[in-house]
């Protein structure tokens, strides 16, 4: 059982049972103010460590929005400058939601701390002031009774009379002060109930309105999250791509280091000892200088360096050539050394030894010497293999006969020209199919042949050219367009150089491009979108002259110029252009980003609709153990970089020494308008969040299409439902 209630008559009786019930009720008060006092200790302590949390997520914030990735090239792709911009990203997130947390924490001191502390000082203080008080007037008033009581019987009347009068007029009195006691006990009693209770429902309320804001911030930058996804899963699979790559060349340069050794027509660079001569009795001494010569001018620029002094630069010294003359050692008892006639110090010869007996015989070429070697000019596919593919009438006719049996027979074959075939299988269809008397075979028809053989014998043709498809001369300026610019910019820039290539290259590019634009449009059934083709057919189709490292570095932009190809195929190959741009735009750092209704809270993060995940499919294509290795880049993409689109995750087809190309849908994108009463059609799918919105897939077509009153959107009817469209989601028919 609780505690008794205290009636109002038994302050008048004042029995042992009744005090024994006020105690009670003074321990629960006393315990009631122990308990506030905790509490409001613990929430003070409760605020200050949740400052300094967020002193800390702050600095946190800081730390990550003042930091910047570093890139290698001279350009980053779409996914990079997401990532790079990523870092900004959070650090904005992790203040909102700091932001969000100080305002709770001013909340909780004015919805808990201050009502609490307000009535533990103004009610139970008071009730305690009120005991005293009682307790006072208690001893008081039974003083007052026993001095009477023990006052003489022998007393005069009048003077029993005034005392008793004294002692009647203080029982009143304590009396009284014992209802009113009694009542404020009883009254604290009940408001504790609520004036505890509230104010910590309100504080519940409070960090749930945080947890709330939270919750809406991490909708609002699911979208966010799921387009870095996409940027991080991309460039991850370009760099397994690119690793690969990178390890393959350096293994080849182990194996000939010379071959691979950069030079120019210009200048040839790299360390010499030069001999510098002292004053007796000193003698000379041999210094290591990093050498540079221009051979036009004759110019040898010499510059010290010593890696063990932590990489010390010295000044830079510049002589004139006049004559260069191997040293032989009945001459000098040292390897490997040249002697210099200089133009400007007439009389002086500079002698000089190089590393090797092979760096030797470079220099000497280098400068004029005896003893001239050629150079290393890129690697040919052609010679590796043993092919002699050439771009003719005998290579397009084997052309338009693979692409009639793979469109025939296998266009919906599961990672298409991703799954490869068997090494001598391919090698032996390709040699017959360029033989001009054997090249009769119909593919299409023939069963002898499967069409993972096919596509891979295709792709062993065009990486056989002498030449890569779209030639080295125009390779940088097909790359240009591809680090930067807007997607017009883009494909104008790749439409003009398409028309720049020779005729016989043109006419098989459009072939090509044709196709897999067709296989693309199947990528539903074979997985092979534009994106992966990209991956696929970008280092087949054009490469650099030397290979290097920074060559390796930009196969990511290879790609994306075969996706505009494959995308834009009958726009760029139809008519040549009516003008070419001089240079290509500047940068468009961001895919577009969807606006919300929502932001109406300052400092949110933009608030973006989730696009609707698409299925992945998971395939299992098992290879032959003696498979073709290819030579394709193992870069993935889940998006069509040329367009700037977004996508779902991808999912991979495994096979043996197969491509490895995420397959996943691909979505491109278009420029955005807004036209009174016009069709649209959507480039972005999308998932309506409230029922004045419209839900539709990629390619859905938006009849009577009007600007909305909302900023941001537009209104337009998708089967027989009128809503609101996100603007930046749609291109205008």
């Amino acid at each position: 059982m609780g505690l008794h209630p205290l009636e109002f008559s038994e302050c008048y009786l004042d029995s042992p049972l009744f005090r024994e019930k006020i105690k009670a009720h003074e321990a629960e008060l006393d315990k009631t103010n122990r308990f506030i006092k905790e509490l409001y200790k613990d929430g003070k302590n409760l605020i200050n460590a949740t400052k300094q949390l967020g002193m800390a997520q702050r600095k946190f914030a800081q730390c990550l929005g003042e930091f910047q990735f570093e890139y290698i090239g001279d350009a980053k792709t779409d996914d990079e400058r997401c990532i790079d911009e990523s870092l900004q990203e959070f650090s904005s997130f992790l203040k909102n939601l700091e932001d969000q947390r100080e305002l709770m924490m001013r909340n909780i001191t004015e919805t808990l701390m201050k009502p609490l502390e307000k009535f533990r000082k103004d009610h139970l203080g008071i009730v305690r002031a009120e005991r005293k008080k009682y307790e006072k007037e208690t001893e008081k008033y039974y003083s007052s009774l026993e001095k009477l009581l023990n006052m003489s019987a022998k007393k005069k009347e009048p003077q029993l009379q005034e005392a008793d009068i004294q002692v009647e007029t203080m029982r009143q009195h304590f009396q009284e002060e014992s209802l009113d006691y009694v009542c404020k006990l009883q009254e604290i009693q009940e408001r504790k109930k609520f004036e505890c209770v509230e104010p910590m429902l309100a504080f519940f309320q409070t960090v749930f309105t945080f947890y709330h804001q939270g919750f809406e911030l991490a909708k609002d930058f699911d979208h966010y999250k799921r387009a870095l996804q996409i940027n991080i899963q991309n460039t991850r699979s370009r760099f397994e791509g690119a690793r690969s790559e990178v390890y393959e060349l350096m293994k080849r340069i182990r194996e000939a280091p010379q071959e691979y050794r950069q030079t120019s027509p210009i200048s040839y660079e790299g360390y010499l000892y030069v001999q510098e001569k002292r004053p007796p009795p000193f003698g000379s001494s041999w210094v290591k200088r990093y050498c540079t010569f221009v051979k036009e001018q004759k110019i040898l620029h010499m510059v010290t360096f010593d890696h063990r002094s932590g990489g010390k630069q010295g000044e830079m010294e510049s002589v004139t050539l006049k004559s260069c003359l191997r040293k032989t050692t009945d001459m000098l008892d040292r390897r490997f050394c040249l002697e210099l006639d200089i133009t400007d110090r007439p009389g002086t010869v500079l002698t000089v030894q190089a590393l090797s007996e092979d760096d030797h015989k470079f220099w000497m070429q280098a400068m004029g010497g005896k003893e001239p070697i050629g150079h290393y000019f890129g690697r040919t596919f052609s010679k590796e293999r043993g092919i002699d593919a050439q771009l003719d009438d005998v290579g397009l006719s084997f052309m338009k006969n693979s692409i009639s049996a793979i469109e025939t027979r296998g266009i919906n074959d599961q990672g298409l020209y991703r799954v490869v075939g068997v090494s001598s299988k391919v090698q032996k269809l390709l040699s017959l199919m360029i033989d001009e008397k054997s090249n009769e075979v119909d593919l299409s028809t023939n069963d002898d042949w499967d069409v993972k053989t096919i596509t891979s014998a295709l792709k062993l043709y065009l990486r056989s050219l002498p030449e890569p498809l779209m030639t080295y001369g125009l390779y940088k300026e097909f790359i240009s367009p591809a680090k930067g610019g807007s997607p017009e910019s883009r494909i104008q820039a790749v439409h003009c150089l398409v028309h720049k290539l020779p005729e016989r290259n043109r006419q098989v590019l459009g072939l090509l491009m044709k196709h897999l634009a067709n296989v693309a449009a199947h990528s539903k059934q074979n997985l092979m979108t534009v994106a992966n083709l990209g991956v696929v057919f970008g280092p087949t189709l054009m490469r650099p002259q030397e290979e290097t490292v920074a060559a390796i570095m930009d196969l990511k932009f290879q790609n994306i110029v075969v996706e505009i190809l494959i995308e834009h195929h009958e726009k760029i190959f139809a008519d040549a252009p009516e003008s070419c741009p001089l240079s290509p735009a500047a940068p468009v750092f961001s895919a577009p980003t969807r606006q919300s209704k929502k932001l109406s809270r300052q400092n949110r993060p933009l608030a973006v609709y989730n696009p609707q995940a698409l299925d992945i499919q998971n395939v299992s294509a098992v290879g032959d153990s003696s498979s073709l290795a290819t030579d394709e880049t193992s870069m993935g993409s889940n998006e069509s970089v040329s367009s700037q689109s977004s996508s779902a995750s991808a999912s991979e087809v495994p096979t043996e020494k197969s491509e490895h190309v995420p397959l996943s849908a691909t979505l491109s994108s278009g420029s955005n308008s807004s036209v009174t009463s016009r069709k649209a059609k959507a480039v972005y799918p999308c998932e309506a969040e409230h029922d004045s919105e419209l839900s539709f897939q990629v390619g859905a077509i938006f009849n009577a299409v009007t600007q909305s009153r909302e900023p941001g959107w537009l209104e337009g009817e998708l089967e027989g439902k009128r809503g609101l469209i996100p603007e930046n989601y749609v291109e205008m028919l």
